[in-house]
């Protein structure tokens, strides 16, 4: 995450002097230096009853450099930021339950909460859109953002794999050509199609040309259309790559903090670098996404393909607590830098000033530290951020843990909320239990009133991905068994082919009749293992079917937050975890009864696999009214 923070560059008195954040360390809450104690750790019980935060201090090493030589790293505080109960850093982890009273906490404490001023908080977790993958949307407000906009656009939220995020959108427009829209600190920017093509990689226009309308060479009007938007670009007088990235170089240096001596080709790769696809690092990989989502667009447009439902769970995943801290984290390091570099500007306009250790330690000195931004977050659950974190709220991140009783505490850790935003919308549609939502969200635990149907718990079995898979060996396995890479040409014609896509990035071409049993051999790896296929991956296949419906293609997911759940797998014989999206593709039985040899692929473990874990415990359910229900899960 350290590596993606941008380094700060400023010119002082001919000199030019660059801080990087190399490393960063966290130690365990203590009692401040220069106390008089026995015991220098501080327990989460004393902060409670002292009404103070559970915090750690953070230390950054800083590597600096004047006009490229580097100097000596400086160790420099940065403040305290809070620490999660029974986190490693936590002094109460990996104790037994005798040593968890002693220090007059529960048996069976289990953490993940944070103490501010004494009062436990609980970073809530928040529905977002699935990353790195393309949904076909309208939005009539789409219309206002310029003259010739439409309804339809593609939208994609980029995460990258530190978790930084940033959302991006391909507008339709009504001569036919595309337009690409991203937000860089909260600014709308918009950037034409072609401009983006040509500047991410080196090939002729022809190459561009045939790249955009593969296995659409028929089709008149789309193939009019690329020449139109290629030919806007040689208009404004640019013929190559290098010309391209002058143009939006000089274009878009007003708008970006850059240093002054950089040149207008360095800052059209900041631009590609940090806002466009930012989950990819290839140009290459960037340039064919792009493609693949212009082709998506064109195909919603002309009713080809059906609308993707952003409230649907098989399009959303899980902003989970550690991810938030995470970007906010590095966000503040960012902004660190950046208040530095004013002190030191503002220093060296009055009087000159050397540029040694000593003057930067005391340049530090006068930079706000992270305390009390991140015991803002904590302490009001509110988001003070120039860039938005890629989120689409800024309020209600943080409740107070209730404890009320354990299973009504246990609650907060299960539930999933939909957003700040939608609690004040008239309509109902983004409140609905929908299909796609079984196994994964209770049907019954969901509070009356007005959070209804936006605060959902997770069922009893429903887990979150964690873990970070290695993916380079994905690519050639997937070769192996027949796929064609991207750069190559399948055997039957493109129109008669599936793309193949992992983790947002087009990988390569399958023709239709390969395609299920590769899925299915994919499948087979996840289950046994072999190959080293992750277990908690997502195969999906999404078939052609003639009809205007899903926009077709084999993924592949891997990346973390996303929601998964085990089921049996009949014909191995063993269980299986499936992703939100992946069971919509499925023929999931509840009951022995209901399996049809030949048909029927899984079975649910439990009959009540569907129910949350306080769902589950309510007795004799099945004779209450079934708000009743309800209510008890409220209440504990």
């Amino acid at each position: 995450s350290l590596q993606d923070v941008s380094p700060l560059e400023l010119a002082l008195k001919e000199n030019h002097v660059s801080l990087t954040v190399t490393g960063l360390s966290v130690a365990p809450p203590t009692v401040p230096a220069g106390t008089v104690c026995q015991e220098r750790r501080v327990f989460p019980a004393e902060c409670r009853g002292l009404r103070s935060s559970y915090r750690g201090r953070v230390t950054a090493d800083i590597s600096w450099s004047v006009n490229g030589m580097p100097q000596e790293t400086i160790k420099q505080p940065l403040g305290h930021i809070p620490i999660m109960v029974k986190s490693k850093l936590c002094n109460l982890y990996n104790l037994s339950p005798q040593e968890l009273m002693q220090h007059h906490e529960e048996e069976e404490e289990m953490g993940g909460y944070f103490i501010i001023n004494g009062l436990e908080k609980v970073i809530r977790m928040l529905i977002m859109p699935r990353r790195n993958f393309p949904l076909a949307m309208t939005r009539h407000k789409w219309k206002n953002r310029g003259p010739g906009f439409t309804e339809y656009g593609v939208v994609m939220h980029c995460v990258k794999d530190e978790h930084t995020a940033i959302n991006m959108n391909l507008h339709y427009l009504e001569n036919g050509c595309v337009m690409v829209n991203f937000i860089f600190q909260k600014e709308l920017f918009f950037l034409p199609l072609g401009f983006a093509l040509k500047a991410l990689v080196n090939f002729p226009d022809y190459k561009i040309f045939e790249e955009l309308v593969k296995e659409k060479e028929s089709d008149t009007f789309y193939v009019n259309c690329v020449t139109e938007m290629l030919r806007a670009v040689v208009d404004a007088g640019c013929f190559t790559q290098k010309n391209v990235l002058e143009y939006l170089g000089k274009s878009f240096r007003v708008k970006l903090n850059v240093p002054e001596w950089y040149s207008n080709e360095q800052t059209a790769d900041l631009i590609l670098n940090k806002c466009i696809c930012i989950h990819l690092t290839n140009r290459i990989e960037k340039f064919y996404l792009l493609c693949m989502m212009t082709r998506k667009l064109y195909a919603f447009a002309k009713g080809e393909c059906m609308e993707d439902n952003p409230d649907s769970l098989m399009n959303q995943e899980v902003l989970t607590p550690g991810q938030l801290f995470l970007m906010f984290l590095k966000e503040r390091l960012e902004s660190w830098l950046q208040s530095v570099k004013f002190v030191l500007e503002k220093r060296a306009e009055k009087a000159d000033i050397k540029i040694n250790a000593d003057s930067l330690v005391k340049a530090f000195g006068l930079v706000t530290d992270f305390t009390k931004p991140f015991e803002y977050l904590l302490a009001t659950g509110n988001l003070r951020s120039k860039t938005g974190l890629g989120m689409l709220q800024d309020s209600g991140l943080c409740v107070v843990g209730d404890k009320l009783n354990f299973i009504r505490y246990l609650s907060h850790f299960r539930c999933i909320h939909r957003g700040a935003a939608f609690a004040q919308m008239r309509t109902t549609t983004v409140r609905k239990l929908l299909p796609e939502s079984w196994g994964f969200l209770c049907p019954v635990d969901t509070p009356d009133g007005e959070p209804c149907g936006l605060m959902n718990h997770m069922t009893a079995l429903c887990e979150i991905v964690t873990e970070m898979v290695p993916v380079t060996d994905i690519p050639p396995l997937l070769c192996s068994l027949g796929v064609t890479p991207i750069d190559a040409t399948p055997s039957k014609p493109y129109s008669e082919c599936y793309r193949v896509l992992l983790d947002g990035s087009v990988v390569g071409w399958i023709e239709w009749e390969l395609a299920p049993e590769i899925a299915d051999t994919l499948r087979r790896f996840k289950i046994t293992q072999e190959k080293r296929f992750p277990a908690r991956a997502e195969v999906v296949l999404i078939p052609k079917t003639g009809k205007p419906s899903l926009y077709p293609g084999l993924f592949i997911f891997t990346t973390p937050c996303r929601m998964v759940r085990p089921v049996r797998n009949l014909f191995y014989g063993r269980n299986e975890w499936i992703g939100t999206l992946e069971q919509v593709f499925m023929n999931v039985a509840s009951l022995d009864s209901e399996v049809v040899p030949g048909m029927t692929t899984h079975q649910e473990l439990f009959p009540h696999s569907i129910l949350s874990v306080v769902a589950n415990l309510i007795p004799f359910s099945d004779h209450n009214q079934s708000p009743r229900n309800m209510y008890q899960c409220q209440m504990g």
